[in-house]
């Protein structure tokens, strides 16, 4: 009897990518695509109609995000493996999309080996994280539980944003990456890192994704005064 395929849908905004991931599952016997979305409220609208066995999904998409869109399909069908791909490695973005339900977490630089390896994992009720992204989630508990037993937990203390910080908002809210903004402002990773973990403290916010909201708002905000 021959194996049973795994019903693929997959769901970019950037046609490039959907056109990589179009070629790269029709190169193996092992999958069959059953749809591609180029934003979170078409994927949802596949995923209904389609019922794919696992869905790869971007963060970062027009319309609805795939944070939603991870916590929309999890409840109509839960049956439905999410696997994040994407360029994001920010502990914020990977918690949050933990919390949502996502069953992996893929970064765009793994080869076809790992992504084939996550397709197959997930569809099998198994979690699967990429090597770089398990590193991160198991150093930010380290440093979270540090700060615990020194009784240095960080609390929103309302201080003024300094202008660096400011730049810092105005870019996450543009959907840039750290490595994005770092390389635009010609500074290192780390120390974006440190001023987004100030710019949460700060505003008394969890994730990175709130402060691209804060900054979005902040934008009509100006534009309607």
């Amino acid at each position: 009897m021959p194996m049973r395929k795994i019903r693929v849908l997959f769901a970019d905004d950037h046609s490039v990518v959907r056109d990589g991931l179009r070629a790269l599952f029709d190169s193996s016997p092992r999958f069959a695509i059953v749809g591609e979305a180029a934003d979170g409220e078409q994927a949802m609208a596949l995923a209904a109609k389609s019922q794919p066995d696992v869905l790869l999904l971007d963060i970062t998409m027009p319309k609805v995000d795939g944070i939603e869109t991870t916590r929309r399909i999890k409840k109509i069908n839960p049956n439905t493996k999410v696997l994040i791909l994407t360029v994001h490695d920010e502990a914020e973005y990977i918690y949050e999309i933990i919390r949502a339900g996502a069953n992996g977490y893929v970064l765009k630089t793994a080869d076809s080996k790992e992504i084939f390896a996550a397709v197959q994992a997930v569809a099998a009720g198994e979690q699967f994280f990429s090597p770089g992204v398990s590193k991160l989630i198991l150093d930010e508990f380290l440093k979270n539980t540090r700060l615990k037993e020194a009784d240095l937990s960080p609390r929103g203390s309302g201080a003024q944003l300094t202008k660096r910080e400011q730049e810092l908002v105005a870019l996450i809210g543009d959907d840039l990456s750290n490595k994005e903004i770092a390389d635009r402002l010609h500074i290192s990773t780390y120390t974006v890192k440190n001023h987004v973990h100030n710019i949460l403290v700060k505003l008394a916010l969890q994730t990175r994704l709130q402060i691209s909201s804060y900054a979005r708002t902040a934008r009509i905000l100006k534009a309607k005064s």
